[in-house]
C-alpha cells in the first residue's frame, strides 16, 4: 500500500512541478512549440502507419546486416589469429640456427638502407 502512495505522490509532484513551471511566459511558449511539433509528428504517423512500419523494417534489416557483417569480420580475424598461432612455433623453429637469424637481420638491414 505504501508503494502505491509513493508513486502516486511522485506523479502528483511531477504534475504540480510542471504546472508551476508554466507560470513563466517563456517556458509556456517553448512548451507550446514542442507540443505542436510532437502532435504534428504523431498525427502524421497515425495517418500513415504503413510508412512507419516500412521505416522500422528497413532499419531492422540494416541492423541485421551490420550484425551479420560484424560476425563475419570477427570470424575472419579469429581465423587469422589461429593461423598466426600455428605459424609462430614454425617460425621460431626455423630461426633456431643462428646463421639463419643473422641472414634475416642482414636482409632487413639492406632494406632499411634502400
Amino acid at each position: 500500500m505504501t508503494k502505491n502512495k509513493f508513486w502516486q505522490g511522485m506523479l502528483i509532484g511531477a504534475i504540480a512541478g510542471g504546472a508551476v513551471s508554466l507560470f513563466d511566459k517563456q517556458t509556456r511558449q517553448i512548451m507550446k512549440e514542442h507540443v505542436g511539433r510532437v502532435s504534428g509528428k504523431v498525427s502524421y504517423v497515425v495517418r500513415h502507419p504503413g510508412e512507419m512500419v516500412g521505416k522500422v523494417k528497413e532499419t531492422a534489416e540494416k541492423i541485421m546486416d551490420t550484425v551479420e557483417h560484424a560476425g563475419e569480420d570477427i570470424s575472419y580475424i579469429m581465423d587469422k589469429v589461429d593461423e598466426l598461432r600455428d605459424l609462430t612455433p614454425k617460425i621460431k623453429e626455423s630461426f633456431k640456427n643462428e646463421d639463419q637469424a643473422d641472414m634475416v637481420e642482414e636482409i632487413f638491414a639492406e632494406k632499411e638502407y634502400n
